[in-house]
């Protein structure tokens, strides 16, 4: 997976690099066929009070993934940015599983048919 982590208005640490990958990792265990990922972590001035936002671009095949969080704290951001992502990835990986067995074969209203027609036949022959 490559992971991109790059700041908007602010410096990123080591400190939050590592929070970044560690909280990353959660949403790498539950979909292992992301392609990419950047993180944008940004410090927004213009109100009273400073706020800090993690945004996160998921691509996986066929698909881009978008959340952000805003809070106080940006480590409570990075926290919120990637448990929205790792809902939106479940939720992305249960679509691909349902449509997987679901599959295009016959469905009940075949084998309803199929047995509808059998039990007519085997009532005329006794």
């Amino acid at each position: 997976m490559n992971v991109s982590i790059s700041g908007h208005h602010i410096s990123i640490t080591d400190a939050m690099d590592t929070a970044v990958r560690e909280k990353l990792e959660k949403v790498e265990r539950h979909f292992d066929r992301i392609q990419s990922l950047q993180v944008i972590l940004s410090l927004d001035n213009s109100g009273a009070k400073k706020s800090h936002k993690a945004e996160a671009i998921m691509r996986v095949s066929g698909k881009e993934m978008f959340v952000q969080a805003l809070d106080d704290d940006m480590y409570k951001a990075i926290n919120e940015m990637a448990d929205k992502l790792d809902r939106q990835v479940r939720k992305y990986k249960t679509k691909l599983e349902s449509k997987k067995t679901q599959g295009a074969g016959r469905d009940g209203r075949y084998e309803d048919l199929m047995t509808a027609e059998a039990e007519p036949a085997v009532e005329a022959a006794v």
